[in-house]
């Protein structure tokens, strides 16, 4: 089932690239930031209303909160990145060196959680590294 939701998000993806794209033409990449900003914010919290999600609020730690926090900024920092770096390239080359983001996340998954990584998991990486470069120079 997990598949179907990275499907879906995979699609999402795609789709941000070219909507942001269109959007940000003439418009300063940091309001545009903003904006999407501001629609997900009202999305984001609309859905963990609707489906009971902030009923378990009062069981964040202050882990929870500070890594949600890190990664919330590390979120933010990547949107103001991607929205400059599409205004600038096109976005069958910028797409894909976001998603070199996939190759680091496994790295740093291995690293800084521990776990474990196949030898396909290791080939995916790289392939994704390489399918990457190969893109960006077309």
């Amino acid at each position: 089932m997990w598949w179907i939701f990275a499907i879906l998000s995979a699609i999402f993806a795609a789709l941000t690239a070219i909507f942001a794209k269109v959007g940000i033409r003439g418009v300063d990449t940091d309001l545009a930031t903003a904006i999407r900003t501001v629609v997900i914010l009202i999305l984001a919290w609309g859905i963990a209303f609707f489906r009971g999600g902030t009923n378990t609020i009062h069981t964040l730690t202050k882990q929870n909160i500070i890594f949600l926090g890190l990664s919330g900024i590390a979120t933010g920092l990547s949107w103001i990145f991607y929205f400059k770096a599409l205004q600038l390239g096109k976005v069958s080359q910028v797409a894909p060196v976001d998603k070199l983001s996939v190759a680091l996340a496994i790295i740093l998954s291995v690293i800084f959680l521990g776990e474990k990584l196949s030898m396909q998991g290791i080939i995916g990486a790289v392939l994704i590294i390489a399918g990457t470069i190969v893109l960006i120079n077309s």
